[in-house]
Protein backbone atom coordinates (compact mmCIF):
# COMPACT_ATOMS: atom_id res chain seq x y z
CA UNK A 1 0.00 0.00 0.00
CA UNK A 2 1.53 3.32 -1.20
CA UNK A 3 1.22 6.57 1.90
CA UNK A 4 1.25 9.34 -1.03
CA UNK A 5 1.58 12.90 1.79
CA UNK A 6 1.78 16.32 0.43
CA UNK A 7 3.33 18.60 3.06
CA UNK A 8 1.97 21.80 4.02
CA UNK A 9 0.65 23.76 6.61
CA UNK A 10 -3.44 23.86 7.97
CA UNK A 11 -5.80 26.37 7.82
CA UNK A 12 -6.89 28.65 4.90
CA UNK A 13 -4.42 31.15 5.78
CA UNK A 14 -1.96 29.11 4.16
CA UNK A 15 -3.93 27.95 1.27
CA UNK A 16 -2.29 28.41 -2.09
CA UNK A 17 1.00 29.57 -0.76
CA UNK A 18 4.48 28.38 -2.01
CA UNK A 19 5.16 25.80 1.24
CA UNK A 20 1.35 24.57 0.43
CA UNK A 21 2.29 22.99 -2.75
CA UNK A 22 1.96 19.84 -1.77
CA UNK A 23 -1.45 19.40 -0.69
CA UNK A 24 -2.14 21.04 -3.03
CA UNK A 25 -1.03 18.38 -5.47
CA UNK A 26 -3.09 15.94 -3.03
CA UNK A 27 -6.70 17.47 -3.77
CA UNK A 28 -5.54 17.29 -7.60
CA UNK A 29 -4.77 13.79 -6.98
CA UNK A 30 -7.69 13.21 -4.95
CA UNK A 31 -10.30 14.60 -7.38
CA UNK A 32 -8.50 12.80 -10.92
CA UNK A 33 -9.02 9.42 -8.67
CA UNK A 34 -11.97 10.35 -6.79
CA UNK A 35 -10.64 9.86 -3.17
CA UNK A 36 -11.86 12.28 -0.52
CA UNK A 37 -9.14 13.44 1.95
CA UNK A 38 -11.19 14.56 4.96
CA UNK A 39 -10.97 11.75 7.85
CA UNK A 40 -8.82 13.20 10.82
CA UNK A 41 -6.31 10.13 11.78
CA UNK A 42 -2.36 10.06 12.27
CA UNK A 43 -2.55 13.60 13.06
CA UNK A 44 -3.67 14.06 8.92
CA UNK A 45 -6.54 14.69 6.67
CA UNK A 46 -6.27 11.16 4.72
CA UNK A 47 -8.53 9.50 1.91
CA UNK A 48 -8.26 5.71 1.05
CA UNK A 49 -8.54 4.71 -2.62
CA UNK A 50 -6.91 3.35 -5.89
CA UNK A 51 -4.28 5.32 -7.60
CA UNK A 52 -2.97 3.51 -10.48
CA UNK A 53 -4.57 0.40 -9.67
CA UNK A 54 -2.76 0.50 -6.14
CA UNK A 55 -4.49 0.88 -2.97
CA UNK A 56 -3.07 4.11 -1.73
CA UNK A 57 -3.55 6.41 1.24
CA UNK A 58 -3.16 10.36 0.39
CA UNK A 59 -2.84 11.98 3.05
CA UNK A 60 -2.10 15.71 4.35
CA UNK A 61 -0.36 16.30 7.68
CA UNK A 62 -2.15 18.54 10.41
CA UNK A 63 1.04 19.28 12.57
CA UNK A 64 2.38 21.89 10.71
CA UNK A 65 5.41 21.35 8.29
CA UNK A 66 8.13 21.47 10.91
CA UNK A 67 6.82 18.52 12.62
CA UNK A 68 5.38 16.61 9.33
CA UNK A 69 7.34 13.89 9.94
CA UNK A 70 5.31 13.09 13.27
CA UNK A 71 2.47 12.53 11.01
CA UNK A 72 4.50 10.26 8.05
CA UNK A 73 5.66 7.98 11.17
CA UNK A 74 2.21 7.62 12.84
CA UNK A 75 1.01 6.67 8.82
CA UNK A 76 3.65 4.15 8.07
CA UNK A 77 3.12 2.48 11.88
CA UNK A 78 -0.51 2.11 11.47
CA UNK A 79 -0.85 0.89 7.44
CA UNK A 80 2.68 -0.91 7.65
CA UNK A 81 3.99 -0.01 3.96
CA UNK A 82 7.81 -0.21 3.33
CA UNK A 83 8.99 3.38 4.20
CA UNK A 84 11.74 3.04 1.38
CA UNK A 85 9.67 1.63 -1.39
CA UNK A 86 6.08 2.54 -0.58
CA UNK A 87 6.30 6.23 0.52
CA UNK A 88 6.05 9.37 -1.35
CA UNK A 89 6.21 12.68 0.09
CA UNK A 90 5.39 15.94 -1.99
CA UNK A 91 7.03 18.82 -1.25
CA UNK A 92 8.03 22.63 -2.04
CA UNK A 93 11.68 23.15 -3.12
CA UNK A 94 13.36 26.79 -3.31
CA UNK A 95 16.43 25.73 -5.08
CA UNK A 96 14.09 24.52 -8.30
CA UNK A 97 12.63 27.24 -10.87
CA UNK A 98 8.70 28.02 -10.49
CA UNK A 99 7.14 24.64 -12.07
CA UNK A 100 10.17 22.36 -12.07
CA UNK A 101 9.69 18.66 -10.32
CA UNK A 102 12.54 16.86 -9.59
CA UNK A 103 11.97 13.22 -7.84
CA UNK A 104 14.65 11.72 -5.70
CA UNK A 105 15.00 8.47 -3.69
CA UNK A 106 17.17 9.63 -1.20
CA UNK A 107 18.72 13.11 0.07
CA UNK A 108 19.24 15.38 2.65
CA UNK A 109 16.15 17.78 3.71
CA UNK A 110 18.15 20.61 1.43
CA UNK A 111 16.67 22.86 4.38
CA UNK A 112 13.19 21.92 4.09
CA UNK A 113 12.16 21.73 7.81
CA UNK A 114 8.88 19.55 7.10
CA UNK A 115 11.60 17.30 5.30
CA UNK A 116 13.93 17.70 7.88
CA UNK A 117 11.68 16.62 10.79
CA UNK A 118 10.46 13.16 8.42
CA UNK A 119 14.03 12.10 8.18
CA UNK A 120 14.60 12.12 11.78
CA UNK A 121 11.37 10.27 12.83
CA UNK A 122 12.24 8.49 10.24
CA UNK A 123 15.98 7.22 11.24
CA UNK A 124 16.96 7.70 7.47
CA UNK A 125 16.77 9.68 3.95
CA UNK A 126 16.10 6.76 1.90
CA UNK A 127 12.16 7.46 0.56
CA UNK A 128 10.68 8.96 -2.53
CA UNK A 129 9.71 12.44 -2.86
CA UNK A 130 8.48 14.64 -5.65
CA UNK A 131 9.98 17.68 -5.14
CA UNK A 132 7.90 20.83 -6.59
CA UNK A 133 10.20 23.98 -8.08
CA UNK A 134 9.11 27.15 -6.54
CA UNK A 135 11.24 29.46 -7.33
CA UNK A 136 14.51 30.64 -5.44
CA UNK A 137 13.83 33.64 -3.07
CA UNK A 138 14.61 36.93 -3.87
CA UNK A 139 17.58 38.33 -2.50
CA UNK A 140 16.76 40.22 0.69
CA UNK A 141 13.87 38.60 1.71
CA UNK A 142 13.19 35.98 4.39
CA UNK A 143 13.21 32.78 3.82
CA UNK A 144 10.03 32.09 5.73
CA UNK A 145 8.14 35.48 4.11
CA UNK A 146 8.87 33.98 1.35
CA UNK A 147 7.57 30.28 1.41
CA UNK A 148 4.45 31.73 3.21
CA UNK A 149 3.32 34.07 0.32
CA UNK A 150 1.74 33.29 -2.91
CA UNK A 151 2.51 32.80 -6.58
CA UNK A 152 1.72 35.89 -8.56
CA UNK A 153 -0.94 34.53 -11.30
CA UNK A 154 1.84 33.80 -14.18
CA UNK A 155 3.26 31.46 -11.62
CA UNK A 156 0.19 30.21 -10.12
CA UNK A 157 -0.58 28.94 -13.92
CA UNK A 158 2.86 27.09 -13.99
CA UNK A 159 2.42 25.64 -10.92
CA UNK A 160 -1.34 24.49 -11.61
CA UNK A 161 0.69 22.85 -14.99
CA UNK A 162 3.36 21.04 -12.43
CA UNK A 163 0.77 19.50 -10.20
CA UNK A 164 -0.67 17.90 -13.24
CA UNK A 165 2.51 16.60 -14.21
CA UNK A 166 3.43 15.55 -10.23
CA UNK A 167 0.46 13.57 -10.39
CA UNK A 168 1.09 11.79 -13.63
CA UNK A 169 4.83 11.60 -11.89
CA UNK A 170 3.41 9.55 -8.83
CA UNK A 171 1.08 7.22 -11.19
CA UNK A 172 4.54 6.34 -12.88
CA UNK A 173 6.61 5.59 -9.89
CA UNK A 174 3.42 3.44 -8.40
CA UNK A 175 3.17 1.32 -11.98
CA UNK A 176 6.92 1.46 -13.19
CA UNK A 177 9.19 2.56 -9.99
CA UNK A 178 10.96 5.26 -8.83
CA UNK A 179 14.16 5.07 -11.60
CA UNK A 180 11.48 4.99 -14.33
CA UNK A 181 9.27 7.95 -13.37
CA UNK A 182 13.00 10.14 -12.55
CA UNK A 183 13.73 9.31 -16.12
CA UNK A 184 10.50 10.81 -17.34
CA UNK A 185 10.14 13.40 -15.19
CA UNK A 186 13.07 14.77 -13.86
CA UNK A 187 14.11 16.87 -17.07
CA UNK A 188 13.93 21.14 -17.23
CA UNK A 189 10.43 22.01 -18.46
CA UNK A 190 10.70 25.21 -20.69
CA UNK A 191 8.32 27.69 -20.09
Amino acid sequence: MYIIVGLGNPGKEYGGTRHNIGFDVIELLAGQENISVAEKKHKALIGKGVVAGQRCILAKPQTFMNLSGESVRALLDYYKADEKEELIVISDDVSLDVGQIRIRKKGSAGGHNGLKNIIAMLGHDTFIRVKMGVGEKPRGWDLADYVLGRFSGPERKIMDEAAERAADAIRSIITQGADAAMNDFNRKVEG
